[in-house]
């Protein structure tokens, strides 16, 4: 049973990867000072990518850490040989999503992220579009939310 918090995320597809150290030296705070030891990532864009990349590296260093991508619906399958090569060790698919609608399935994963949440890690640059929609909606869930961009 997981006895620590858990850490969401929710990002601007379009990120920079120069907001890789800033991300990194937030979640080791949050893991040695705050107790996270759960962590759920989507699977949707750059900053997702960067989160998984250093979730991945940060869980080698830290044997009490767990992540997940979470994901909104099943990969295709593929046929060509890059499929030998991905890897879907790290993820999993949400218990209920199955009966939900596809053009419905980020917005169903993305509430699933936010009722699993203690803390959420941000990338929001502007107040439009569905990250900044779902850090407003932590925010008056009464999520902790941190927004690397401040």
């Amino acid at each position: 049973m997981m006895t620590g918090k858990c850490c969401t995320f929710f990002g601007h597809r379009q990120c920079p990867v120069s907001v890789r150290p800033a991300l990194k030296r937030c979640l080791e705070d949050l893991i040695v000072h705050y107790d996270i030891t759960m962590f759920y990532v989507g699977n949707q864009g750059a900053f997702d990518s960067i989160v998984r990349s250093v979730l991945r590296e940060l869980a080698e260093q830290y044997a009490n850490i767990t992540y997940a991508v979470v994901l909104a619906y099943l990969p295709p399958e593929r046929k060509d040989d890059l499929a030998r090569f991905e890897d879907y060790s790290d993820t999993m698919y949400p218990e209920g999503i199955e009966t939900v609608p596809k053009r419905f399935a980020i917005d169903w994963r993305n509430h699933w992220l936010l009722k699993q949440a203690d803390y959420v890690v941000a990338y929001i640059t502007h107040s439009w579009g569905g990250a900044a929609q779902y850090a407003e909606l932590a925010a008056k869930k009464r999520k902790i939310v941190i927004n690397l961009t401040e």
